[in-house]
Order: structure tokens, then sequence, then C-alpha cells
């Protein structure tokens, strides 16, 4: 028979039992970050590396063939438009001959000097037969004026006279064309150092606008030819961004849009505003060997220029161009969301228990993304669920103190 005094010690040995039992398999609560939902404003932006450069750059280039002397400016100098000579040009020197075309020379020279010679011969000649002509006219006049002669011998007379007037003209022509070509057999034999115009040394090339030297083609003296570049001249404060975009993200921006500008080696982010899209776009093979079309994007700086000193012509930045803003969306943090055969979801911490909702989302920036349906504000949902974490699965709020 069992004692009372048994019965009641086994109840409590099988009592301690049991609970030993029900603690052990017990699931401790997984301890998960949180955060809440709040109503904010959210800005999608196309994001692109882009490049400074000078609105307006003036290339200097030379007017004449000749010789450019060491210039007097160099990069980084200011210039002044119309004041600072950037450059000087002198002349070029006539080549020396070798003998086939000096003996050419000299002879294109004696035939001229001989058809001078000739053109004056022929001057002399006419101004003879004007004079006859003048004296037989004369004659003929007074004659008919006694009426000894008739009208028509002196007619005949100022015909002679008109024809040696106009023989005399055509000679003097012919005079002035023989003493050019002379003068040109002369200069192609003129000696280098009996160019004409030598002793002008040099024609000055003045800044055509106000700004700094950007570039320059060479500092030491050397030949060039009419229209080689000199250098560049601009003005780093007139400056402007160029950034290159898919085709695909240009279409979703409109000109006006706002910017913001990083990564251009000062403190804090710029402002700027997009300007153009250029109309035509261009076919550009990527680093992967995939043909892409990619168009340039134009923003202004909005930012006064002491804010960006330092910054000048291809300078590397970074810009986010606004393609959408709104000032009230419910926000939910990216890394609370996740994908399933075609869905979003998220799980919301509610008395101490994960609850998985299915939610709907519209836009999204790099960190939030804005909810349409779903949750409500001021839910808390999970960062970051760990694949322990399930619907009903218990969890606790991770304290980091």
């Amino acid at each position: 028979m069992w004692s009372l005094r048994t019965i009641g010690l086994s109840a409590v040995g099988l009592a301690l039992v049991g609970g030993l039992a029900i603690t052990a398999f017990r699931t401790d609560p997984i301890p998960v970050d949180t955060a809440p939902l709040v109503r904010g404003a959210l800005s999608v932006t196309v994001d692109a590396d882009g490049k400074t450069r000078i609105r307006e750059v003036y290339e200097v280039s030379s007017p004449i063939a000749g010789t450019v002397l060491r210039l007097p400016v160099a990069v980084g100098d200011p210039v002044a438009k119309g004041v600072t000579v950037v450059a000087q040009v002198q002349p070029a020197v006539p080549t020396l001959l070798d003998a086939r075309s000096r003996a050419q020379a000299v002879a294109a020279l004696h035939e001229a000097e001989a058809s001078v010679k000739f053109a004056e011969a022929e001057v002399a000649r006419t101004e003879a037969q004007r004079a006859y002509a003048q004296s037989q006219f004369d004659r003929a006049k007074a004659l008919a004026d006694r009426g000894t002669a008739s009208l028509t011998a002196l007619e005949t007379a100022a015909q002679q006279l008109q024809l040696a007037e106009a023989d005399k003209l055509s000679a003097e022509a012919r005079l002035a064309m023989s003493r050019a070509a002379l003068e040109s057999a002369q200069a192609v034999l003129a000696e280098p150092e009996q160019a004409p115009g030598d002793g002008d040394c040099c024609l000055p090339i003045l800044a055509p606008a106000d700004g700094v030297v950007l570039s320059v083609e060479g500092e030491s003296a050397r030949p060039v030819m009419a229209g080689a570049p000199l250098l560049s001249i601009g003005d780093p404060d007139d400056l402007e961004i160029v950034v290159d975009l898919l085709s695909s993200q240009a279409t979703r921006l409109a000109p006006g849009a706002s910017v913001e500008v990083d990564r251009w080696g000062g403190e804090g982010t710029l402002a700027a505003e997009l300007r153009l899209i250029e109309p035509a776009a261009r076919t550009v093979v990527s680093a992967l060997g995939i043909e892409e079309q990619r168009v340039d994007a134009v923003l202004d700086f909005t930012s006064p220029p002491e804010m960006r000193a330092g910054l000048g012509q291809a300078f590397a930045v970074f810009v986010r161009i606004e393609e959408w803003r709104t000032e009230d969306a419910l926000l939910i943090p990216l890394s609370a969301i996740f994908r399933r055969e075609g869905q979003w979801f998220t799980y919301v911490l509610a008395d101490g228990t994960a609850h998985e909702i299915s939610i709907e989302i519209g836009r999204r920036d790099g960190r939030s993304a804005e909810v349409l349906a779903g949750v409500k504000a001021g839910d808390r949902v999970i960062l970051h669920p760990p694949d322990t974490v399930g619907d009903g699965v218990e969890v606790v709020e991770r304290d980091w103190q």
C-alpha cells in the first residue's frame, strides 16, 4: 500500500520533470532589428558620372603661314580680350631655289624685261601716231572753217584721231602689265633676307575673349601653316556639366529637373539644373561588348561660383538627376521587403510575433520604397529578416545598448 507521503512525493517529482521538459523544448524569441514606417519625401533619381566643361572655349590658330615665336603666355595665365598678346607669328620667307628653278626664274626675268622694253616702244609709237593724227585733225578743221575742205575730210581726220588715242591707251595698259610681270619675276629671285615685309618682324595675335589659357599646342618657336592651332582660352567660372546617359534613362527626364552634384572634390553638395538633352544619340560598345544607345545631357550650375572654387575644365563629378518626387509618401526600408512569386512581402512586429504581410509598393530610391497598400504609418517592420523568421514566429527587438 502506498502511503500518502509516498504519493505526494511522486506527484511533486512528476511535476518537476514535466516543467523541465517544457523548458528544454521551448524556443527562445529570435532577436531582430526593426524600424517604424513613417511618411516623408521620396525622390527617384538617375545617377551617373559626368564631367565639367567650359561653355565657350576659344581655339586660337595662326592666320598665316610662318614661324610662331615662343608663346608669351602659359597654361593658367589670365588674358584680356583685345589686350593680351597670346602669340606672335613671323611671316614665312621665300625658300632658296635649286639650280634648275633659278635658271628658269632668270629666264622669266629676262623675258619680262624684254616685254617691258617692247611695251615702252609701243607707247612711244602710239604717242607719235596720236600726235600726227591730232595735227591732221587741226588742219582739216581749219580748212573746213574757211570752206576750202569738205566735211567728209574733217570726219575722216576725227576718226583717225580717236583710233590713235585708243591705240595709245592700249599700249600704256600693256606696259603696266609688263612691269607687273617684271616685279613678279624679280620677287621669285629675291633672297630670304630681302623678303618683303621682313622688317615688320611679326604679326601679333590678341586674346579673343576674357579668361585664362586652358592649353597650348607648343611653347617653343616652330613653323606653322595657316590655320594651325596654337592655344585655347576659356572662362573657368562659366562651367557646365556633361553627363553620358543611356537613351532609355534620358527619355524619363525633363529639362528643368533639379540635380545634386557630389564627389566633386570639395565640401558639401552643389546644385544644378538639367538644361538640355541632346536630340541625337550615338552607338557605344560597352566593356561587355554590348551595343548601347547613349546621349549627352547638359546641366547648368545653380550654385554660385565661389561654392565650387577649384573646379575646371573636364573635372569628374557624380550627379543625381531628379526623375520624380513626392513630399508625402509612406516609406518602408528596402531591407524590410522581399519578393516571392511576383508579390512583395514584409514582416510586421506585433505582440512579440512576426506577421507576414503582403504589400504593394510604388517607386523606389536607393534606400526606401513607397508603400501603396498593406501596412500603415507607425507599424514596425523587421529589417534584414533571417531565414529563421516566419509568419507567427516569436521575435524580440534587439537591444543595441
